[in-house]
């Protein structure tokens, strides 16, 4: 830095009191906040607020550094199983997710990545439970989502041709009535 001189890092200091200025401004500060605190608890602010009188949960007990995630785990109900467990678990609902696609190619990416996880976890090592899920087939699958998809459209037309008819109309089905229009703009001359 050649000739010129570094700045002077010695605190401000208050002449009339001798402390340095950002110590009087902390202990102005700290004033302001009791002020704020008294005031409020004057006008009643701080009068039935919920848990006032029980004791603060959690105090007392061994400090855990874990604790805001174990409270985001509970809130939040999320679950962390191992992946054995995991496996079982998609696998026993595996039909529920297959029959919410409408489309085969959905079904069989589901399958092939039901799959891939099932031998990612065969090749890795793992602590915990057994894993015992298999494979799925995936043609064995589809043909299933297939056969359920059938099945499902049956007992909807079964119900429809079993329902009453209604003000004398005729059974007429959904192809055949015209389509409304949700949506009308109005043409004005």
């Amino acid at each position: 830095m050649g000739g010129s001189e570094s700045p002077d890092r010695t605190p401000e200091r208050d002449e009339r009191t001798g402390r340095a200025a950002a110590a009087q401004r902390i202990q102005h500060q700290t004033q302001w906040v009791d002020l704020q605190i008294q005031e409020a608890m004057k006008r009643g602010d701080f009068d039935n607020l919920p848990g006032a009188g029980k004791p603060i949960e959690g105090l007392g007990a061994e400090h855990d550094p874990d604790w805001w995630l174990k409270k985001l785990i509970e809130r939040e109900k999320v679950s962390v199983l191992p992946p054995a467990l995991q496996l079982r678990k998609d696998d026993a609902e595996l039909d529920a997710t297959l029959d919410r696609h409408t489309a085969e190619s959905e079904v069989r990416r589901e399958l092939e990545e039901f799959n891939a996880r099932v031998m990612r976890a065969r090749y890795t090592p793992v602590d915990g439970p057994p894993l015992i899920t298999m494979p799925r087939d995936v043609e064995a699958e589809v043909d299933a989502w297939r056969d359920r998809r059938l099945a499902r459209r049956r007992a909807r037309q079964a119900e429809q041709a079993a329902r009453p008819v209604e003000r004398g109309r005729d059974h007429d089905t959904a192809a055949e009535r015209p389509r409304r229009r949700w949506f009308r703009r109005d043409r004005g001359s």
